[in-house]
């Protein structure tokens, strides 16, 4: 009979088609995780994994295994997960990523609350402008827009993602009125250059009546982080298109303006990603509705709605 070390060891590295991502996950050494599955193929008398310096992929008997053993096994987690949620407290290392920005300014500022009401569990925050893989890198959930989720995982939507044509009132003085994208044309333009495309990406304005018009601007200044490019903003060298969450406290300390306010970019939502509810250990459900609560009851979705912040 397999241990479940062994099965979890062979699953876990089958999904991320790597010892070291399926050890972090684990909580294991990758020693340990390539031990694991070496006796599990010793024991079944099959090569699961054809084994390379960086990845490990499944063997055609490796796929057929994983097929038979991940239904099962599953089970048996949710089994173990549903009894230890409800029988102990929240413990244990809790790992999370997010933007920098919205970690610094939305996130972190739970932490004190959270720390409090959960004084077992440890926050672990990554705080990085990318997409992250939470089975590969060990993640149990992350906070952001547009992952593509992955079997197993669910998304909690808790905000708009919306961006918005911001400047400096000083910027502005002198550039005559600003009432049509055709004038914002006129602006020098601050933009963004994506670090993994190395692309400045086009953006479809939505306008007050349904109208929708591509934002087509010479960049005056690039930069690769959302926080350079609202600093160039702040610093009066020019327009440009930011998240909500991004600029809200400029917006309301009057340090930086809506340029066309009834114009905006829809980007989707901001939602918080992790594994399937059946599986959630304690800590990662305790933090899930600590977060999606804080959210309702600050009203994070009608503050970082662009349609409403047209005012500032």
């Amino acid at each position: 009979m397999e241990t479940l070390a062994n099965l979890l060891s062979f699953v876990r590295s089958a999904e991320a088609g790597s010892f070291s991502a399926a050890a972090r996950r684990l909580g294991l050494t990758p020693a340990a995780v390539s031990r694991n599955v070496a006796q599990l193929e010793a024991n079944l008398g099959v090569q699961l994994f054809q084994r390379s310096t960086r990845r490990v992929t499944l063997t055609e008997a490796g796929e057929r295994f994983r097929g038979n053993v991940e239904p099962g096994l599953e089970s048996v987690q949710a089994a173990i997960a549903d009894i230890t949620s409800h029988a102990g407290e929240p413990a244990g290392v809790l790992r999370l990523t997010a933007a920098p920005s919205f970690g610094r300014d939305f996130l972190l500022p739970l932490m004190p609350a959270f720390l409090a009401q959960y004084p077992s569990v440890i926050p672990e925050w990554h705080l990085d402008n990318r997409q992250v893989d939470l089975v590969a890198e060990g993640f149990d959930a992350a906070i952001g827009g547009g992952f593509e989720l992955a079997p197993g995982q669910v998304a909690r939507e808790i905000a708009p993602a919306h961006l918005i044509l911001v400047a400096s009132k000083a910027y502005l003085a002198g550039k005559g009125r600003i009432s049509t994208l055709d004038d914002v044309s006129r602006l020098e333009h601050l933009a963004m250059r994506s670090s993994m495309t190395g692309k400045v990406r086009s953006w479809m304005l939505q306008g007050p009546k349904g109208q929708q018009r591509t934002l087509e601007m010479k960049p005056r200044l690039l930069v690769n982080d959302p926080q350079a490019l609202c600093q160039s903003v702040l610093l009066g060298l020019g327009v440009a298109l930011l998240a909500v969450p991004d600029v809200l406290k400029n917006l309301e300390d009057g340090s930086l303006v809506r340029v066309l306010p009834d114009w905006y970019v829809n980007a989707g939502q901001i939602s918080l990603y992790f594994s399937s509810q059946k599986l959630l250990p304690a800590k990662t459900r305790a933090f899930v509705d600590f977060l999606v609560g804080h959210a309702r009851q600050e009203k994070w979705g009608q503050r970082l709605d662009a349609r409403r912040t047209a005012g500032h």
